[in-house]
């Protein structure tokens, strides 16, 4: 009990931390690492951060680390938003290092590629030259080295991630970020409660500038801002999460699990929305048949929105998945999206994991 109690304190002091700060932090940023990773937890609409136990908690919470039963896992996943236009891939690695520690790495790059670069497409006498076309790349990157280890409280683990950033806008601009998550999860009994503590003492990133005059000179003429240096911050976000796994049958499985996201850059429009402070809810369930097959549902993005009446009305966004494991390889399929309520933006998202073990000489 009185471990819980620093815990609830720690928390509260992180999340004053975060509200002090809000009024000088942009929203939204590095929003690119709130997508999610693997699609068995995209078709549970994120609501993770207690049921992970595999690789992927390197991403959801470090803490679920300390799950990995094998001496080795690999992860890799591939998803395409707005029609193939921005392409999301990740992959990530997770090594046992002894009984009570385990060791992870995790990489995410989320871009547009071949993106047209008209500036020079006027030449100086005027006259339009298509040549002169050329074409650039936005993308942002992340890197996570992660840290688990089981605790001398029966049940509790805990986790950190070292958090590096690189965003990279062509060779117009670049920056390097850097930060620190921290997770844990407990577990009794049938139950299992996590807090997960993304950027927790706050992520900056260091933005820099290389543009030629020549471009300058254009953004100057067609009214563009000319950008300088600067920094960016992305201030604390807490994930409270509980799940209860059940016993259907001797065949079946089931795990429940919900999340509450407190976000503490300012009002966002979600199901509780406040200011420094908002919530936002979402819920997942899986079905599992003797391990092998699995069906994933979810629920989430409740946001309130206003029909052409002028209704309110609270929208949402449900998820679905499937998976199938034999001998060592999960293969995960989820229909999911980022975030938009429009159909034509769903996703196919497929992941993979590898579990490996050390040959035993005989």
């Amino acid at each position: 009990m009185h471990t819980m109690k620093k815990l609830i304190v720690l928390l509260l002091t992180f999340i004053s931390v975060g509200a002090f700060s809000q009024t000088t932090a942009p929203k939204f940023s590095n929003e690119f690492l709130s997508i999610g990773v693997g699609a068995r937890a995209l078709g549970m609409s994120n609501s993770y951060v207690t049921t992970v136990n595999d690789v992927t908690a390197g991403y959801w919470n470090p803490a679920g680390l300390m799950e990995v039963k094998k001496d080795f896992q690999l992860s890799l996943m591939h998803a395409e938003y707005f029609a193939g236009i921005a392409n999301y891939d990740y992959g990530a690695f997770a090594a046992k290092i002894d009984s009570v520690s385990t060791f992870g790495f995790s990489l995410i790059r989320f871009g547009v590629d071949d993106i047209p670069n008209t500036t020079q497409l006027i030449d100086a006498d005027g006259n339009i030259d298509y040549d002169r076309i050329s074409s650039f790349s936005v993308a942002d990157y992340a890197f996570l080295f992660s840290y688990a280890r089981k605790s001398k409280i029966e049940g509790l683990n805990y986790g950190v991630n070292v958090k590096i950033i690189y965003r990279q806008v062509g060779d117009f601009a670049q920056a390097w970020g850097f930060g620190l998550d921290a997770g844990l999860q407990y577990k009794v009994k049938t139950f299992k409660f996590a807090l997960m503590a993304r950027d927790v003492t706050s992520t900056f990133n260091a933005w820099s500038f290389s543009l030629d005059q020549a471009t300058l000179d254009v953004f100057a003429l067609t009214g563009n801002e000319i950008p300088t240096n600067s920094l960016e911050v992305t201030l604390p976000k807490f994930i409270l999460g509980a799940s209860k796994s059940f016993k259907i049958s001797n065949k079946f499985n089931a795990i429940t699990e919900i999340n509450f996201d407190l976000s503490t850059d300012g009002k966002r429009n979600v199901l509780i929305t406040g200011d420094p402070i908002s919530i936002d809810p979402h819920v997942g369930a899986e079905v599992g048949y003797d391990g092998l097959v699995f069906l994933r549902l979810g629920v989430g993005n409740f946001q309130k929105t206003t029909d052409i009446l002028d209704n309110d009305k609270i929208s949402y966004q449900p998820n679905f998945g499937i998976g199938v494991k034999f001998k060592g390889i999960a293969i995960d399929y989820a229909l999911s999206d980022i975030g938009d309520q429009s159909e034509a933006l769903y996703s196919n998202v497929f992941s993979i994991r590898f579990d490996i073990n050390k040959k035993v000489n005989k």
